[in-house]
């Protein structure tokens, strides 16, 4: 089934960013990065310089900014066991976007997700708010050589979905459209 917008755009799919759009898991992102770099590197960090930290994947954050090198694999063990056992103090369904994916897949609609979380967190993420059921392909920063705003990730998502770029529409924070090169938001237009 196709949806109709406006007087020649048939869309078939949508692609969704996760953090920020479809759920609220800054909180135990932020948490899980406190607690290991506490952990392991002895630092207290503010909310804003791990924000600071933001672009690559979870691994990719310990792996760049632990001091203690030798302890990254442990400190990527440690981050994602803070993020399963502590994600329902940080995160909790919502009733309002389970309605309006259910809603969107009953129209027949293709879902996926494109977003810069690791997979494991991600599927982490899917389960303890109940989210598995709904997409039809989810991209993660796992699977691109390029984070956002590059426009791999939502090629990616449209190759996986076998749509083209004008059946499907992309729906995201502001911080998924950040960038330093002015007019790159228009790559991400052209590709979805």
């Amino acid at each position: 089934m196709t949806e109709t917008w406006g007087d020649e755009m048939k869309i078939k799919g949508i692609i969704f960013d996760f953090d920020g759009t479809i759920a609220d898991t800054l909180p135990i992102c932020l948490h899980s990065f406190r607690r290991v770099f506490h952990e392991f590197d002895d630092r207290s960090l503010t909310d804003q310089e791990i924000k600071a930290m933001f672009g690559p994947s979870e691994v990719g954050i310990i792996e760049l900014n632990l001091r203690r090198k030798e302890f990254v694999p442990q400190a990527i063990e440690a981050y994602y066991a803070h993020y399963q056992n502590e994600h329902h103090r940080f995160a909790t369904p919502n009733a309002n976007i389970r309605e309006l994916l259910g809603r969107l897949k009953s129209r027949g609609l293709k879902l996926g997700i494109y977003t810069g979380k690791a997979r494991r967190s991600y599927e982490i993420s899917c389960r303890h708010l109940n989210l598995d059921s709904f997409f039809d392909a989810a991209v993660t920063g796992d699977d691109v050589a390029k984070p956002k705003p590059d426009p791999e990730g939502l090629v990616k998502a449209l190759a996986w979905l076998q749509l083209r770029p004008d059946e499907a529409v992309y729906v995201g924070d502001k911080t998924a459209m950040r960038t330093s090169k002015p007019g790159s938001e228009r790559a991400w237009e052209r590709s979805a």
